[in-house]
């Protein structure tokens, strides 16, 4: 009999997760996403209330982090490792998907790294799951699952120092980015069946997509909202760098130091612009560190 990969991999990790608490009540899995694309600026979005299910970069081949998953690359290598090989010679739409975990209701979900939406998963989703930290991309050596959360414990440290600390170029730094718990999802993502809200920023105002959100059964919410003057942007350059000042500059609203920039405008450029993808995903980031509080 063929194993199930699901079960092999949740047993996996459960057996490398530290003893501590139960996951609280209150936790709940976000998938994030940005809402906007190429075709429109709901795409995205569009396309996961088509296909009625929330699917991994094995099988878009887009990310809103390193683009590794495929056999032999980065992402590849993690899941291996993580998972104890399970999902080495399944379909790629078999494999889990990535989020991350909110253990304290926050309205802007807790990895806004990779996008100004997400869905909040419903809590039954939180059995088929697994945690690590920090993300993958780091190497951690620290796993969860529902009932085995040490690592709540190593995530609560970091806290007070602004996050954990990591290796950017050839020292270490701290980012409120990268402070979250990374989840994976074993089993496929159905939406709406498995997501108890769409949670968007309110400068995405295509009320069709909405209106089909709502026809397919989705709660739709809005957070606080991403809003940035650009003088804040621009005095942080050493953060993403000055030539993405000056990108973030280019497709603000407004002008000189009271120019604006949110979530929407960002979607826009992409679309409509020949933009390099890492220059505008960096202008993302410095929107989502410095266009919220935090």
């Amino acid at each position: 009999m063929v194993p199930d990969p699901v079960s092999a991999a949740l047993d996996w990790v459960r057996a490398r997760s530290a003893a501590g608490q139960d996951l609280p009540s209150r936790a709940r899995v976000a998938l994030h996403f940005h809402p906007g694309d190429a075709v429109s600026e709901t795409g995205v979005l569009a396309s996961i209330l088509a296909q009625g299910r929330y699917v991994s970069q094995f099988v878009t081949g887009t990310s809103n982090g390193g683009l590794t998953a495929f056999p032999g690359g980065d992402r590849w290598h993690w899941e291996q490792r993580i998972f104890g090989g399970a999902y080495d010679h399944v379909e790629v739409q078999h494999r889990p998907v990535y989020g991350a975990l909110d253990l304290d209701g926050d309205p802007y979900g807790p990895a806004p790294r990779f996008g100004s939406a997400h869905l909040r998963l419903r809590p039954e989703t939180l059995a088929r799951a697994t945690f690590a930290y920090p993300d993958s991309t780091f190497g951690p050596e620290i796993f969860g699952v529902a009932d085995r959360m040490g690592l709540i414990a190593d995530f609560r440290r970091d806290d007070s120092a602004g996050g954990p600390a990591v290796t950017q170029g050839r020292g270490m730094s701290r980012d409120r980015l990268d402070h979250y718990i990374e989840a994976h999802i074993h089993g496929e993502v159905k939406v709406p069946e498995d997501v108890e809200a769409l949670v968007i920023d309110p400068s995405f105002d295509d009320h069709a997509v909405l209106e089909t959100a709502d026809r397919c059964g989705l709660a739709v919410e809005t957070h606080p909202g991403y809003v940035a003057e650009v003088s804040q942007i621009a005095a942080h350059p050493e953060y993403r760098g000055q030539d993405v000042v000056e990108l973030a500059q280019r497709i603000a609203e407004g002008v000189g130091s009271s120019a604006q920039l949110r979530p929407i405008h960002v979607a826009r450029a992409r679309r409509a612009w020949d933009l390099d993808g890492q220059q505008i995903k960096k202008v993302w980031h410095c929107l989502a560190r410095f266009g919220r509080t935090w």
